[in-house]
């Protein structure tokens, strides 16, 4: 599929990163991964593609679709994995280089934006507190999100809303029969946080993965930890950043969904 007739208008490759740099400010903080341009691609770009995660199922969707750049939530070249460039890594990397495709990764940065980031994103879709005022952060760099909410409400509740919200079944463990009146969420793999959440009141956490030690936590505290999905919860960052960068440059975006069931 080729880019839509309508679209006419490029901007240069410095232009699309100096953006990104601005919106989700890279520099506070302290990472896994390099955050901002991770392969440099062709030098004008007409078309930004986002998606969650730079897998080579996504990466030949959006060069089929005629992607001059592409935005990720996960990208590569995480601290501490196998620098040899063989296998599945080699054939990632050759469709961009042959492509000349643009590829940009932000991670920590895109989970913590207060209005286009996954945690506001996913408050906004669920119906949660999202105003600075009624939120209060916390975990390493302020990741985590936490706020009382307009009404207590049930473990069946929050997780229906999920559910539908997020199209996939949430796993819910602890004390489920607690009320929640105080909720603490952090997108995707998370539930190494619960201990914080605890700590800072929640009667609740909602992250995307789950691990054997978080179910026992959750119930010797009493509290209720929801798993809804890394995949669904780091769905919505990258939309709403990619959609609103576009905009305001004049160049098409389109969202391509590598879909991951955990």
């Amino acid at each position: 599929m080729a880019k839509t007739a309508e679209i006419q208008h490029s901007v240069s490759r410095e232009s699309l990163s100096r953006a990104f740099s601005d919106v989700l400010e890279t520099e506070r903080f302290t990472d896994y991964c390099p955050n901002g341009l991770q392969v440099e691609g062709k030098a004008q770009i007409e078309l930004l593609v986002t998606g969650v995660t730079a897998s080579l199922a996504f990466l030949e969707a959006a060069i089929a679709a005629g992607a001059d750049a592409v935005l990720v939530h996960h990208g590569w070249f995480w601290r501490g994995e196998d620098p040899r460039i063989v296998g599945p890594r080699r054939m990632r990397i050759a469709a961009v280089l042959n492509a000349e495709l643009n590829l940009y990764g932000y991670h920590l940065p895109l989970d913590a934006h207060p209005r286009l980031g996954n945690n506001a994103q996913l408050a906004r879709l669920l119906g949660w507190p999202i105003d600075p005022a009624a939120v209060s952060r916390f975990g390493d760099q302020g990741i985590g999100w936490c706020a009382d909410l307009p009404a207590p409400t049930q473990t069946t509740q929050l997780c229906d809303r999920l559910e539908r919200a997020l199209h996939r079944a949430p796993l819910a463990v602890g004390a489920l029969d607690r009320p929640i009146r105080r909720l603490a969420w952090c997108t995707g793999a998370a539930h190494s946080m619960l201990a914080q959440a605890i700590d800072a009141g929640a009667d609740a956490f909602v992250s995307g993965e789950i691990n054997e030690p978080t179910v026992h936590l959750a119930r010797e505290a009493g509290v209720v930890y929801i798993a809804a999905g890394h995949h669904a919860t780091e769905r919505w960052g990258v939309q709403a950043v990619g959609a609103e960068i576009a905009h305001k440059l004049g160049i098409e975006h389109r969202f391509i969904d590598d879909s991951n069931p955990v």
